[in-house]
């Protein structure tokens, strides 16, 4: 694919066209889920931006995964924007089963969760979870698709619903690699 202009004017009355030609209004539940799928594809950038500038030897074992992350996203967003119906998915049940094994995995490292945690304890660590909750909103969108369309795809919600809890793991692990605090929440006492 070859894109010679950035703009093309067409999308100026609030419309935009799919990968079949269809004008669509800007706030369509397919354009809002695909947008969020780009903006956590964004956030993915962000965080592994911050992973390979922090160096460390554990730590740069993540620049991996969230390359493929990276990669499945945009899968999941060229779904959105071609109306792929259930089975032509470019997300499979398998990229789902990839990150439980990851989830499994670096799960495995980390002492229970003995409390709620809150965002923080370090850079790396905040930015996976805000990687999680615009994750979570990215689900909600597809979910809304789904609801007016039945015939997307339903493979995107599993592997989002996966993919953020892959986040927040990450979250806990790179903090504890890093020897960073885990933010508890303090609940008011009653």
């Amino acid at each position: 694919m070859r894109i010679t202009n950035v703009y093309t004017k067409t999308g100026d009355s609030g419309s935009t066209g799919l990968a079949d030609g269809q004008r669509v209004p800007k706030n369509h539940p397919r354009i809002e889920a695909y947008g969020c799928v780009d903006e956590l594809n964004a956030i993915v950038g962000c965080v592994r931006t911050a992973v390979q500038a922090n160096g460390h030897e554990q730590i740069c074992r993540l620049d991996d995964i969230l390359d493929a992350v990276q990669n499945d996203l945009f899968e999941l967003g060229a779904d959105l924007a071609t109306c792929a119906l259930q089975g032509s998915s470019r997300i499979r049940e398998e990229d789902a089963l990839t990150l439980e094994n990851a989830i499994d995995e670096f799960n495995g490292e980390l002492p229970p969760l003995q409390e709620f945690i809150l965002p923080g304890g370090g850079a790396i660590g905040s930015l996976m979870h805000q990687a999680r909750t615009v994750c979570r909103r990215t689900e909600r969108r597809c979910l809304d698709l789904l609801d007016t369309e039945p015939n997307s795809s339903a493979e995107g919600l599993r592997y989002l619903n996966r993919l953020s809890d892959l986040f927040f793991v990450l979250g806990r692990w790179s903090t504890c690699v890093l020897g960073e605090p885990e933010v508890l929440w303090k609940p008011r006492s009653r």
